[in-house]
């Protein structure tokens, strides 16, 4: 396996995009690393919480009260803490955040501390889809939920959705990975429906050639636009 520095992309089997000349403009900065994977790694258990931005957390440190208290992550997720600075916590999950501050306690301020962090609300987790949905937004993460499932809770695609450039994104272990589905492949049981998880973000593109033969067939008279449409969906 390629070795990756920050950024995973999912190319490859269940419903991914074959290779064609098409620029999907994917994967061009310097810090992402193109990798073919199977799939989409799953989150370790069922992961439904992990820290966000502005958030009220409760952390204990035992046998040092003066450390405990209620602290609050800032708009970039990250929290000042007593001793050691600032911690970046945001997308990590509390036992996460535990580990990472008394890893930074450990030896020089404390031998073996024991940390615990308590978020004050937890939310309802969910999977947030936009892009070339009828109702994008956020949906609870209920059950087991998979791309179409979710895509079907927000009302299908628009008239200008490009089928085969939907993305999933997800971290693991603070790894992003990017996968690309073609919805329709997966519609007609050509490729297995991906199980989606709590955080995961589904984008759906747009298409530009649908989009250019609609705006041409304002331009036709209404019986040559009756022709037009029957010959666009043979």
């Amino acid at each position: 396996m390629i070795s990756i520095t920050r950024h995973f992309i999912l190319l490859g089997a269940a419903g991914l995009l074959a290779g064609c000349a098409t620029d999907r403009s994917i994967g061009l900065a310097p810090e992402v690393q193109v990798t073919k994977l199977e799939e989409l790694p799953a989150p370790r258990g069922e992961i439904s919480y992990v820290v966000g931005l502005q958030e009220k957390l409760e952390i204990e440190v035992v046998g040092a009260e003066s450390l405990s208290g209620t602290y609050l992550t800032d708009i970039d997720g990250r929290l000042a803490f007593p001793l050691i600075g600032v911690v970046e916590l945001e997308g990590r999950t509390p036992s996460e955040a535990s580990t990472l501050i008394a890893d930074r306690l450990r030896g020089k301020f404390l031998l073996d501390p024991q940390v615990r962090v308590i978020p004050e609300e937890f939310p309802v987790p969910s999977i947030s889809i936009g892009g070339q949905v009828k109702k994008p937004g956020s949906y609870p993460a209920v059950g087991r939920q998979t791309l179409l499932r979710v895509v079907n809770q927000a009302e299908g695609l628009t008239e200008f959705a490009k089928e085969d450039d939907v993305l999933v994104l997800r971290t693991v272990d603070n790894q992003r990975y990017i996968g690309v589905y073609n919805l329709r492949a997966i519609q007609r049981g050509n490729y297995p429906d991906p199980q989606l998880f709590p955080n995961d973000i589904v984008m759906v593109g747009d298409s530009p050639e649908r989009r250019r033969i609609d705006a041409l067939l304002q331009l036709l008279p209404p019986i040559l636009t009756t022709a037009a449409i029957l010959i666009s969906q043979r």
